[in-house]
């Protein structure tokens, strides 16, 4: 598939994707005449790397993370801290947003509450 099909089907900017291709997440055939040619299982890697990004993983943590292979020595080390750090990022905002989810479904439960009784004093 051509690059325009990818981005409707993933819903991800042509402009993305082709950034994603520079840093090395995407990687797409080339035809004689220069076009990208995109496999079905870019579809899933895009939506992935996506995701990813907008998680606010940065591209230089999401290409190991694709390649799924070990780094041994002392740029494993560095992986493995780089991976760490991250993990506690992730894992600080989920607890954030686990917070704010709650707060805010406290006070929609209040104002729909709030709206039935109302309804009820006017009937």
């Amino acid at each position: 598939m051509r690059i325009g099909e990818l981005s409707k089907r993933t819903r991800i900017p042509i402009r993305m994707l082709r950034y994603y291709e520079e840093r090395g997440l995407l990687r797409p055939e080339r035809a004689p005449s220069g076009y990208r040619h995109y496999q079905e299982a870019d579809v899933e890697q895009a939506t992935l790397v996506s995701s990813l990004v907008r998680s606010g993983l940065p591209t230089r943590l999401i290409l190991p993370l694709l390649q799924k292979n070990q780094v041994d020595g002392d740029d494993g080390d560095d992986l493995v801290a780089l991976f760490d750090a991250e993990f506690a990022r992730l894992d600080s905002q989920v607890k954030c947003l686990s917070f704010s989810r709650k707060a805010v479904q406290q006070h929609l439960r209040r104002l729909r509450t709030n709206r039935v009784n109302q309804k009820a004093t006017v009937a």
